[in-house]
Order: C-alpha cells, then sequence, then structure tokens
C-alpha cells in the first residue's frame, strides 16, 4: 500500500465517527496515526499551524480525540503548543542545526551507552532487546505512519540507552533536542531504517556483554553513519534547488 492509500485508510477509519464498541482512545490513537501519516508525508507542512476546532472538522470527530492527539504529538515533539493560538508544526530542520545536533549527540550519547554496559540491569537489556523487536516489525511497513513510527521507536530506543545509563542529565538533554523526530520528517526513506537496525543491534550486543568500549565504539559509529545518511538528504535538496534555479 502506498503513502497516499495509507493516510486516505487513516481518513476513512477515523471520519466513521465512534462507533458502538470503540473507545474514545482508542479513537484517539486513531486521528494519532492519521495525523502522524500526514506530519511523515509532508501533507501537514512544516511552520504550518494546526487548531483542534479544524482538525475536527476536517475528521468528521469531536474535538476530545484530536485534543488527546496533539497533547501526545506535543510531548513527542512532533507539534508545539502556541498559547491562544491552538499548534505549529515544527520548521524542518535546517543543515546548521543539524550538523550541531550530530555535535552534541557524539559528545554525550557514547558516553551514555558506555554506562549502560556498566550499569544497565538485566530487565534493562531486556527492554532494548524488545524495543529491537517491535522497530523489526515496523521495518516492514509501508507509508509515512508506518515510517513515522519507526522514527519515535528510535527515539525511544536512544531514551532507554540514556535511562539504562542512570545519567539523567544525559537523558533531559538528548529529549529536548527532539532530533530523531526532526531527521525523520527530512526524507521517507526506509533504507534508514534497515541500516539503523544493524546498528542498534551492534548497541545492544555491547551492553549486553558488559563491554564498555564495545558498547560506546557501536554507539559512536551508529551516530557516525546516521549522519552520513541523513546529511546526504541535504546535498539532495541543494541539488534540487539548484537545478530548479538553471530551469
Amino acid at each position: 500500500m502506498d503513502d497516499e492509500a495509507m493516510i486516505a485508510r487513516g481518513r476513512r477509519t477515523v471520519t466513521g465517527g465512534t462507533p458502538s464498541g470503540r473507545s474514545g482512545g482508542r479513537l484517539a490513537d486513531e486521528v494519532y496515526d492519521t495525523l502522524l501519516g500526514q506530519l511523515m508525508s509532508l501533507r501537514i507542512e512544516p511552520g504550518s499551524r494546526v487548531t483542534i476546532d479544524v482538525l475536527a472538522r476536517e475528521l468528521g470527530v469531536s474535538q476530545t480525540p484530536i485534543r488527546d492527539a496533539l497533547n501526545r504529538m506535543e510531548a513527542e515533539g512532533l507539534v508545539v503548543r502556541v498559547p491562544h493560538a491552538g499548534y505549529r508544526i515544527p520548521p524542518q530542520i535546517t543543515r546548521h542545526r543539524f550538523e550541531d545536533m550530530l555535535e552534541v549527540r557524539l559528545l554525550l550519547e557514547p558516553a551514555a551507552a558506555r554506562r549502560s554496559a556498566e550499569r544497565a540491569t538485566s530487565e534493562q537489556v531486556a527492554g532494548l532487546r524488545r524495543m529491537l523487536e517491535e522497530m523489526a516489525e515496523l521495518e516492514g511497513g509501508n507509508g509515512p505512519t508506518a515510517y513515522g513510527a519507526f522514527g519515535l521507536r528510535d527515539a525511544a530506543f536512544h531514551d532507554l540507552v540514556a535511562l539504562s545509563a542512570e545519567n539523567q542529565v544525559i537523558r533531559e538533554a538528548l529529549a529536548r533536542l527532539h532530533s530523531h523526530v526532526h531527521l525523520f520528517r527530512l526524507h521517507h526513506d526506509i533504507q534508514v531504517a534497515h541500516l539503523a537496525m544493524a546498528e542498534h543491534e551492534d548497541v545492544v550486543a555491547a551492553i549486553a556483554a558488559r563491554d564498555p568500549d564495545a558498547a560506546a565504539y557501536a554507539m559512536r559509529r551508529h551516530i557516525l553513519r546516521s549522519g552520513e545518511r541523513f546529511r546526504r538528504l541535504f546535498e539532495e535538496v541543494k541539488d534540487a534547488d539548484g537545478m530548479a534555479v538553471e530551469a
């Protein structure tokens, strides 16, 4: 199923109202999935404003599931609340901010992986492995919703590493960046998910083996390779803009 079909199916599901037997929480999840798909496919443009009443009319539901979905998206860095004006979609990340985020991640995340190898409990290691299993299930999915869900799991994976490192300052700093959300909004490329999975597995293997040096190395290599993958997207956009000017 292509992106347009998936988004259309999500819209039909939501606009069907609230049939008997479907809870408000389930409806909020469906609204969330629909909005996530539109956001990742750029049908909701970066920098645009969204309001609860407009979305409620467009999706044919009450304001309550819209509000619940937007609150969840705000917590994940997908939207920003604007006082007395609804919500705003964050602007697309710039190349300069991308390089700054990469630099910060290279300073913090290998250190977190090292500490995780030293301090993670067996339950936390098991949690990292379960997260990889969830991501593997999403890896084969098509469309922006599956890709967006993978990006959020990617962020959760890195948060779990920081949590198991028992360094709250690193964890809070990484959470404020919302780097994974910004990166996965750049371009819908399932190959990014496939390559990230193998690198995540190396990180978890080193943590499970209680090898701090290997864990730090695996995390640093993952961030560097991820940086190269997303850096190419900026180059593609630059080349496309140059061709447009010449035309």
